[in-house]
């Protein structure tokens, strides 16, 4: 679902079709040697959907994300949505893109403006983005989506815990009310509990919400939770993609038999 304001009423409209895509697409860096960070990557995630993107540092992860986002312009291919060709340009060319394709960053703190309390975190993309209707229930609206009190609008944040962060970053992404959302390591760093915590809202989401979901990691564990489709990225190609159950029961390639040794063997971390 994506859900969209109009003056005072709220209406639900169904967005199957909402899909985001890269076709080809390459990339290549040329500062003291040439390297290719992305190889004829295609890959699509749709409204209602969830598929995670795995792969060590250095696989293309970050590149291929910023490519999705409209921040890097492909070598080679296209990125699309629905038909339509997207490439970095202004805010204004971009406004509607941004309204319908948003992201969560690996670190809420990064993102997050201390001196801000979260209600004003959460009007800031309401602005910038002239998002129609009341931006005040837009944002008691998205807090609810999240699982967070309508109180944590007056708090800044180091006023909150880790996990409570990264839901307000989920928040802020959501109060424009995006059909697709790209997650890069929305869990890391964050312990036990409060991962189950964000993984649960991220769950909830896509099958109570219809939102769309790209989930960037290297924990295929957190993956597993969240994705019924995973894509394996190794040196700028994607080597192997599946249903994420088999990914992980039977594994084809040798960088995904690797990623799964890793999780499965104590105190081994992927990275």
């Amino acid at each position: 679902m994506i859900i969209t304001h109009t003056s005072d009423r709220v209406a639900v409209l169904r967005a199957e079709d909402i899909r985001l895509s890269v076709y080809q697409v390459g990339r290549t860096f040329r500062r003291s040697t040439r390297r290719e960070v992305l190889r004829g990557i295609s890959l699509q995630v749709s409204s209602g959907t969830s598929i995670g993107l795995v792969g060590s540092s250095g696989s293309g992860k970050s590149t291929l994300l910023r490519t999705l986002l409209a921040l890097e312009t492909p070598d080679s291919g296209t990125v699309t949505l629905q038909d339509h060709i997207i490439r970095p340009g202004s805010l204004k060319s971009l406004r509607a893109f941004r309204r319908t394709v948003q992201y969560v960053p690996q670190d809420p703190a990064s993102s997050l403006d201390p001196r801000m309390t979260v209600e004003q975190l959460l009007r800031e993309p309401l602005v910038c983005l002239e998002a129609e209707g009341q931006h005040s229930m837009r944002v008691r609206e998205a807090l609810a989506r999240v699982e967070l009190p309508s109180s944590a609008a007056d708090k800044r944040p180091f006023q909150l815990s880790g996990g409570q962060n990264q839901r307000v970053a989920i928040a802020r992404a959501l109060v424009v009310s995006p059909a697709i959302l790209l997650a890069d390591e929305p869990v890391s760093g964050l312990d036990l509990p409060l991962r189950n915590q964000v993984l649960g809202v991220l769950q909830m989401l896509i099958s109570d919400q219809g939102l769309g979901v790209l989930f960037v990691s290297h924990d295929l564990d957190a993956v597993a939770t969240v994705c019924t489709r995973t894509a394996v990225l190794s040196d700028g190609r994607i080597v192997e993609e599946g249903p994420t159950q088999q990914i992980l029961e039977s594994p084809q390639h040798e960088v995904t038999r690797a990623l799964n040794a890793a999780r499965l063997t104590p105190g081994v971390i992927a990275q």
